[in-house]
């Protein structure tokens, strides 16, 4: 590993190793079977009378308020002779503790870390994963303070984090709150590997026992790391950690300011299929490197932990990202055209078996989204900054693409955001406007007004066909039966489609299907049972609706089965090849027959 070098105000998330520490963290890792952990920390003289502490009732990358003081008991203060202090419990994440004259304070407190799936913190016998949101509490007073980490853990565990070691042992150290908030510590009984690209150094941390292969793991990460300068110029960091959690059940990942914590069932890695979904996480969590944590929209600079930091441009902070990740993917090899092809037909499939799209913009499902949830409603009357966010994204690309010749694409844009509005500078919608008009020559304002401030209604065949692609199916697909419902293991329904053949029987979710045409049916034969009939027809459906028994006619709507593909267009043309290559980063990927090369 190369030396670390001093810090730059850049939040690069690198720091010397001689910062003195005005805020120190203790915590006892001893006794980890319980998942509990005693915390201490030490905060500098202050002359308040009201001296206040807090832990944040959000973690960065989870655009959600949480319940984190749940997990804090036993909350204490002293002075700095050691005599208790008065503390009061003033709101969620929030203690005052009351102060006669100036003296440093010291507050101590049980921790109670169970909480992986949320990746806030996890502490149990073989390992201790711990994001400080969760974990450390900060005073307002201090937060833009120097601070160190140091932790008592059993003799077998190794620990690593993206701040730099301290002098001690299991110990860390950073320029501010914000950095530790924003550089968890993963520490136990662990694989580590460390590996370079393009100047940088990297590390891969594997907690749990799974089917991966640390060789390819570490092979594809070389690649994946070296594509950045694809888009942006520059890094804003020097080392940065891969953290990987296999897992029984748990699945997930959260970016950090040189770090990403990846979560996976602990046997999603060998086939190929659960490996993309492992690959193309990492990438997404390495592009929000850039695209979040070293810029980001106005609303969330600075954070503001004590409550939501709203922002109408999360779907391009979400969005751009999950667009982007394939592209580097695909620019470092790591995966195959056919595959790249494959992620953006299954978006562009599921967006159109998303009602929600034609209710809500992406700006709304941005400012919205702390407050968002799932399910029924959420598909039939919400977009997601997410899946329609990578649209936005495409549709802004080849929109960029076309109005300057090819000359700039998307990634200009975020090359431009990197450069000009990096944190602690943050960016607003006149400011991306503003860059799309220096890049294109063009006013962006009504087409903004058209894509992003009202739904997203996207001609898919159209917009494709820029790139000399169409969307077709396989030639054994055919026109099957459906009806626009969902139902469970239980054939209880959780979804059913806005304007489906069920939506417009009077069919809602909650309902219990019963049978069909008279005839019981069984969860696992539900779809089989459908394509019995032919689309057009009627069938009788028997259910349960708030415990009375009904039957309901509906008619059967129309669909093609199989998997929605992208193909090359008959005969295409110089202009759409290089439209391609300009969007994509490669070579047109087609022989004369239209057949993907290998």
């Amino acid at each position: 590993m190369k030396p670390v070098v001093p810090l730059i105000l850049t939040f690069s998330g690198l720091f010397s190793a001689t910062i003195q520490a005005e805020v120190s963290y203790r915590i006892d890792l001893t006794q980890p079977l319980h998942h509990s952990a005693s915390v201490e920390v030490n905060f500098p003289k202050t002359s308040s009378s009201h001296f206040t502490v807090n832990l944040p009732v959000w973690r960065t990358g989870k655009y959600q308020v949480l319940p984190l003081a749940d997990s804090i008991r036993s909350f204490s203060a002293k002075d700095e002779a050691g005599q208790p202090l008065p503390v009061v419990r003033m709101a969620s994440g929030e203690w005052q503790v009351g102060l006669t004259q100036p003296t440093a304070v010291s507050v101590s407190y049980q921790l109670h870390a169970n909480q992986l799936g949320e990746r806030v913190a996890h502490i149990d016998g073989t390992h201790a994963f711990l994001d400080a949101s969760g974990v450390f509490v900060y005073s307002p007073e201090f937060r833009d303070e120097a601070i160190t980490v140091s932790m008592q853990v059993p003799d077998s565990w190794r620990s690593y984090s993206g701040m730099a070691k301290g002098e001690q042992a299991h110990s860390f150290v950073g320029t501010s709150y914000d950095v530790l908030v924003d550089s968890p510590i993963e520490t136990g009984i662990n694989h580590h590997r460390q590996f370079s690209a393009d100047g940088r150094d990297y590390e891969l941390v594997v907690w749990g026992e799974g089917n991966y292969d640390l060789d390819k793991m570490v092979a594809d990460l070389t690649k994946l790391s070296g594509q950045a300068n694809a888009i942006w110029e520059g890094y804003p960091f020097e080392r940065y950690v891969y953290m990987v959690h296999a897992t029984s059940g748990v699945s997930g990942a959260t970016e950090h300011l040189n770090s990403t914590i990846i979560q996976r069932p602990r046997f999603s890695f060998r086939e190929r299929k659960d490996y993309l979904g492992f690959i193309k996480t990492a990438s997404h969590e390495f592009v929000h490197t850039w695209n979040v944590k070293a810029y980001r929209p106005v609303g969330l600079v600075p954070y503001d932990y004590q409550k939501e930091n709203m922002s109408e441009l999360l779907w391009l902070s979400e969005g751009s990202t999950s667009y982007f990740q394939s592209q580097l993917l695909l620019r470092a090899g790591v995966i195959t055209v056919k595959e790249f092809f494959d992620d953006l037909a299954k978006r562009i499939a599921k967006n159109e078996l998303t009602p929600g799209r034609e209710v809500q913009s992406v700006a709304e499902a941005s400012v919205n989204q702390w407050s968002s949830g799932d399910g029924d409603y959420a598909i039939n009357h919400s977009a997601n900054i997410y899946s329609e966010g990578v649209l936005a994204s495409l549709a802004l690309d080849f929109s960029l693409l076309d109005e300057s010749g090819l000359k700039h694409s998307y990634r200009d844009l975020h090359k431009a955001l990197y450069r000009d509005h990096r944190v602690p500078a943050g960016f607003d919608v006149s400011d991306v406007q503003q860059i799309l008009m220096k890049l294109t020559g063009e006013d962006y304002n009504a087409w903004w007004q058209t894509h992003i401030n009202s739904p997203l209604s996207l001609d898919f065949p159209a917009l494709l066909k820029k790139a000399g692609l169409k969307m077709d199916y396989s030639k054994d697909s055919k026109s099957i039966p459906y009806t626009g419902m969902k139902p469970d293991s239980s054939l209880i329904l959780t979804q059913v489609l806005r304007d489906s053949p069920a939506w417009n029987a009077g069919i809602v979710a909650g309902d219990e299907i019963v049978a069909i045409n008279g005839l019981k049916v069984t969860a696992k034969g539900f779809d089989a049972r459908i394509k019995d009939f032919k689309a057009g027809g009627q069938i009788e459906i028997t259910l349960f609706s708030d415990d009375r028994l009904k039957s309901v006619l509906l008619t059967l709507g129309e669909q093609q089965s199989g998997q929605l593909m992208l193909k090359s267009v008959k005969k295409p043309s110089r202009s759409q090849k290089a439209f391609f290559e300009a969007w994509s980063g490669i070579d047109w990927p087609f022989d004369r027959k239209g057949l993907l090369k290998s």
